[in-house]
């Protein structure tokens, strides 16, 4: 519907509801600005499956399912808590697992350079 200013009264007495007080209210919610959590689960089933260094694979792993509990729960600083610890052990056993294979390809090398 579309009014013209000409066609809308200016005079506050012939509003129809003038006796009636109508009160419409409105509520907005703020949350924070919470950045979603990365639990590493991904991460963490890699590791498990195929670098399972001294079994740290399998405790990524638990990690990072604690730390999507924590998410699903609601509790962000728990979750962020659990997927940093999760987080420092995959680039753990990233780091040895390279170490290790670096280690064997310089130790092969070297066997095969002293046989000939």
């Amino acid at each position: 519907m579309e009014y013209r200013s000409e066609q809308v009264a200016m005079n506050p007495s012939s509003y129809p509801y003038q006796g009636q007080q109508q009160v419409q209210s409105t509520v907005i919610t703020v949350t924070q600005n919470v950045l979603p959590v990365r639990d590493h689960l991904l991460w963490s089933i890699f590791n498990f499956f195929y670098f399972n260094f001294c079994c740290l694979g399998f405790v990524a792993l638990v990690y990072s399912v604690k730390s999507r509990d924590r998410k699903v729960v609601g509790d962000v600083e728990g979750a962020q808590q659990h997927a940093s610890t999760a987080r420092a052990l995959n680039i753990t056993i990233a780091v040895l697992v390279c170490l290790t294979v670096i280690s064997t390809i310089v130790g092969v090398a070297f066997i095969a350079s002293q046989r000939y």
